[in-house]
């Protein structure tokens, strides 16, 4: 006995039908309310200057990452301080322009360094005017004794290129007798030293810039008019890459503008792929107007979805920018099911009865793949990445309006058209043409002037020639034991190829990909990589709460905890902390620090001759609240490693710790992703697997359908990996989006597989094939049609989106019309 699940898939079908005779009988209607919603709902374009949300630590880090909390403790206990300003101590990326000057052979030459002491002078020379008054570097600098912040080698040497030769620079640090010991681990690339540590050449200088930030506007016009000076400077001796604290996220907005072009030209396309698939040389029969306003029905869901949210505020973030490519691929998808299914009807039926039947075949299809594609979007929304939110939430509406519009406006065009076709009007000039050819007519005459052909024998549109090669040709080979032996060894080799993948996934944006191509930044992050790898951020260290710093058993338990983080492999050395400088200055002074009254009162004396120190120290009320020092990493193996390695040592600790560094915020997508991605994935396709027992008639071929969704994924995943693509929230967008689309193609032919009425199921597959096999075929092609001119974009991020979108729909079309028909042959419980 055949189990059947079919008790909500009958009902769905008599609903659609009845919909579909009724959309036949007053197809007007269907026209202008469709019409007359996306022209109200499109109002809400108005505001999407409004709701642009493009700010990438909030778009693009985890909403609860760990790290903001952490960054709200240290602004809370060490504020920044803007009489003795520090770059260490920052509690944020600070507001900054920085450079990195190469050279093939020695930066640190004579010509080298005139040449940036030069440019050094050139960027102080910068003066802008704000209202009524100008300002010079000097009046937005950050300051250090009533000084600008320096650059500590120029500093070193007295900003005289010639004193390179008389200076014996130490690296990574440099003890000046003026400003003491200076670290150069960053200011410095690639440096080649001899056996004292004394540098003998470098390939690269950086140097930075810091404001103050108190006046953003000030502050903005500054950096601003840095980059216009850095675009227009030329340099002999070396060659220089710039940023600034403002440029990731200028150069990311420039994205989204990067695109908007696009989007003509891809409804151009698709228009145009869409009206050639549909051309019929027979005058009455033609689709093409058909097939153009199905492309004009998913615009209208586009307008209407887009529209309908930002009225209600929805955040529009840079990646609902692809959406509406994917959109239009699904809409007209769904389209060329609806028309196929129009054309098995009986052209001798009334226009009503014909829609009743197109709704009823086509109904449950197309409303699997609805279902699916939005609940796998708005599962999603739970997402700790606001970018996937956002498009998560507007693609999944627009899926919706998009059915809606194919059940309403499209049909209604689909009827209107059939009433075309039941006058035998022709499809240009709706004049009444003969369906036979009278006899003496000319060629010219029988080609413009005569349509209406059908078989005579099904009374149904004749075949199309891509139904006739899937009927006669590719079904009955696809069946024989040879082919089915290559599919399977095929499918092996897949399979095996994409778990090879995934197994060499990387975790995490690249920030550089956030910006287009020939941004200036893309060269300054590959200069800091190359030159300034090596070593990785200062990490902050804090105590958290009040802690006995004068018990020496309490202290040796601190130092022990320290300890346990410089034998981390990639924690260089630990900068000097308040807490030994203290000890040492007690040491020299021989004053005794062992007792709370003794300890407090000589620290707020030492903190007092050393003002830099003193922001590492939280005292409030007499009471040290928190304290911190810093950590020198160095050879880090990657950022995930170091992120967890931190934190489990300071979780571990009996002490209450807490480290932090403000790329930290970024670094929290590696805690979150990978393993957020499988939940998503695994959850969706559990509802993906009941959504197709209860829509499939037959449990085995529903459960053939999510086998599908997993596999896909899984394809996805290890080729994207194989192609250089990073797991971040942008190809975890993509990752969603291969849930929904593998199920679109398994599901349609498993569907018309078990409502197959042929008794063997090599027959069913060659049925469902002959019926469906040219439209799931146009449908993968409209989509990559969709997004293929994004291919041409100078954005990572929408070059990302085609490249993915191509291996879903290529995945998922090989399982649609290749793997899943000859998986469905050895499932023998599928006959009905």
């Amino acid at each position: 006995m055949v189990c059947t699940t079919d008790c909500v898939e009958k009902p769905i079908r008599f609903c659609l039908e009845r919909v579909g005779k009724f959309i036949g009988l007053h197809p007007w209607w269907f026209i202008i309310v469709p019409l007359a919603l996306a022209a109200s709902l499109g109002w809400g374009f108005c505001f999407l200057e409004d709701r642009k949300s493009n700010d990438i630590v909030q778009q693009f880090t985890p909403i609860d990452g760990r790290a903001k909390t952490e960054k709200h403790f240290y602004k809370a206990f060490f504020p920044s301080n803007k009489e003795e300003f520090s770059s260490l101590r920052l509690n944020t990326d600070g507001v900054y322009g920085s450079l990195i000057f190469i050279s093939e052979t020695d930066v640190l030459s004579v010509g080298a360094l005139e040449e940036i002491l030069h440019i050094d002078a050139t960027v102080k020379g910068i003066s802008i005017r704000h209202g009524e008054e100008e300002f010079a570097y000097s009046d937005v600098c950050a300051k250090v004794n009533q000084h600008c912040h320096p650059n500590s080698l120029l500093e070193i040497l007295d900003y005289n290129a010639n004193n390179i030769t008389v200076v014996n620079l130490t690296f990574p640090v440099h003890h000046h007798f003026r400003m003491g010991r200076v670290p150069l681990e960053h200011l410095l690339g690639q440096v080649d030293v001899d056996s004292n540590t004394v540098v003998q050449s470098a390939r690269a200088v950086r140097l930075f810039y810091y404001l103050q930030e108190v006046n953003d506007t000030l502050e903005d016009a500054w950096l601003n008019e840095f980059v216009h000076l850095l675009t227009s400077v030329t340099t002999n001796v070396t060659q220089v890459s710039y940023f600034t604290s403002l440029s990731r996220q200028q150069e990311f907005e420039k994205s989204t503008k990067s695109v908007t072009h696009l989007f003509a030209i891809t409804y151009f396309i698709a228009i145009l792929f869409s009206v050639l698939s549909c051309i019929r040389l027979d005058n009455v029969r033609n689709k093409m107007w058909v097939a153009g306003l199905g492309v004009i029905s998913t615009s209208l869901a586009v307008l209407s979805s887009f529209g309908f949210l930002l009225i209600l505020n929805v955040p529009f973030v840079i990646t609902v920018a692809s959406s509406p490519f994917l959109i239009l691929g699904i809409g007209i998808d769904d389209m060329f099911i609806m028309i196929s299914c129009w054309q098995q009807t009986n052209v001798h039926d009334s226009v009503e009865d014909r829609m009743a039947a197109t709704y009823r075949e086509a109904a449950i299809s197309i409303t699997i793949t609805t279902l699916t594609d939005v609940l796998a979007f708005f599962l999603s929304y739970s997402n700790p990445f606001r970018s996937v939110q956002s498009f998560c939430l507007y693609a999944g509406t627009a899926i919706l309006f998009c059915y809606l519009y194919n059940i309403t406006f499209f049909g209604a065009c689909l009827a209107l058209n059939g009433k075309r076709e039941e006058g035998n009007r022709h499809w240009l000039t709706c004049m009444k043409l003969p369906e036979d050819c009278p006899p003496g007519a000319s060629t010219a005459y029988i080609a413009c002037c005569v349509g209406g052909a059908y078989n005579r024998e099904s009374g149904t549109e004749e075949e199309h020639l891509m139904q006739k090669f899937f009927r006669k040709h590719y079904g009955p080979l696809l069946t024989t034991f040879w082919a089915k032996a290559m599919v399977i060894i095929l499918y092996v080799v897949y399979v095996s190829i994409s778990i090879y993948g995934c197994t060499t996934i990387k975790e995490g944006i690249d920030l550089k990909n956030l910006a287009v191509d020939q941004s200036y930044i893309v060269r300054y992050y590959e200069d800091e990589k190359e030159y300034f790898g090596h070593y990785g951020p200062n990490v902050m260290l804090a105590v958290n709460g009040t802690f006995p710093y004068w018990e020496n058993v309490e202290r040796k338990h601190l130092e022990y905890c320290i300890d346990k983080f410089q034998k981390l492999p990639f924690v260089r050395n630990q900068s000097p902390s308040w807490l030994h400088s203290f000890e040492h200055y007690a040491k020299e002074k021989s004053i005794n620090i062992s007792s709370d009254v003794e300890f407090k009162k000589h620290l707020e004396t030492f903190l007092g001759e050393h003002p830099m120190l003193r922001s590492d120290v939280s005292i409030t009320n007499d009471s040290i609240d928190a304290s911190r020092i810093f950590l020198q990493t160095a050879n880090v193996p990657s950022e995930k490693i170091m992120l967890e390695s931190l934190r489990k040592t300071a979780d571990d600790c009996q002490i209450s710790l807490v480290v932090y560094h403000p790329a930290f915020i970024y670094y929290d997508q590696y805690a979150v992703i990978m393993n957020n991605t499988i939940q998503t994935v695994c959850v969706a396709t559990l509802v993906m697997l009941v959504i197709s027992l209860i829509l499939i008639p037959n449990p085995v071929c529903a459960l053939w359908v999510a086998f599908t969704i997993a596999l896909v994924i899984v394809g996805v995943a290890g080729f994207m990996a194989l192609l250089g693509i990073n797991l971040d929230s942008i190809s975890m967008i993509n990752l969603i989006i291969s849930i929904g689309f593998s199920v679109d193609f398994s599901a349609h032919i498993s569907y018309t597989f078990v409502s197959s009425t042929k008794p063997s199921v090599n027959e069913k597959v060659v049925d469902a094939l002959s019926h469906l096999g040219f439209p799931i075929l146009q449908g993968a092609l409209s989509t990559i049609v969709g997004v293929v001119v994004l291919s041409a974009s100078v954005s990572y991020i929408f070059r990302t989106f085609f490249t993915i979108m191509s291996l879903v729909i290529l995945f998922g079309l090989l399982h649609g019309i290749t793997f899943i028909p000859v998986f469905l042959t050895f499932s023998q419980f599928c006959s009905t």
